[in-house]
């Protein structure tokens, strides 16, 4: 508001039409916030109903969630437990080869009917992971690869070209594409 004394050149009814403009904008005031107030809780509510239903539909969510890491916990658990199971009642069988093979080799004289017994039961043993997805790794001959080789020697020679596996010392195995252990093996090298 403007003090009339403080402007002597306005003029007096200048000063009335300002007072009683601020009058009713003061009364429109009033007035709003009564109406606002009304459009202000509905919408108060509104959006306090909504809140609730995206709150309760996270909480459905976030149980959905916890119920699927649960079983797919259970699941994997099952699979390891049975893939052993299964595994295991495979090697059962050569097991018991083995136990009829020492059974049947304490009245045995005969050197060529054990080395028979063990080479039998020895490719029982090889079928029976090769079924299970068992792969050897072929090394002899082969360039060396640090993927599936693991070199513990290395040998000067001219006899074959370099970096080629000349020797395998112990045999590697994989599942797939997955290396269960590498061949150790010798590598040759330039003279």
């Amino acid at each position: 508001m403007t003090d009339k004394n403080s402007n002597p050149f306005k003029n007096e009814n200048v000063v009335k039409d300002e007072e009683n403009i601020n009058e009713e904008q003061t009364t429109e005031q009033e007035e709003t916030p009564v109406e606002n107030s009304d459009e202000n809780n509905e919408k108060l509510n509104k959006l306090q109903e909504e809140y609730d239903k995206l709150n309760q539909q996270y909480i459905r969510l976030a149980a959905d969630f916890d119920n699927y890491r649960k079983r797919q916990e259970q699941e994997r658990e099952n699979l390891i437990k049975f893939g052993t199971e299964t595994a295991l009642k495979s090697l059962l069988e050569v097991l018991d080869n083995f136990e009829r093979g020492q059974k049947a080799l304490e009245k045995v004289e005969d050197c060529e009917k054990v080395k028979e017994s063990f080479n039998l039961v020895h490719k029982q043993v090889i079928e029976t992971m090769s079924k299970l997805g068992l792969e050897e790794i072929k090394a002899l001959g082969e360039e060396f690869d640090p993927n599936f080789h693991e070199a513990v020697m290395q040998t000067p020679t001219s006899e074959h070209p370099e970096h080629t596996v000349i020797t395998e010392l112990q045999k590697g195995y994989k599942v797939g594409d997955k290396v269960l252990r590498p061949t150790l093996v010798n590598v040759a090298t330039a003279e």
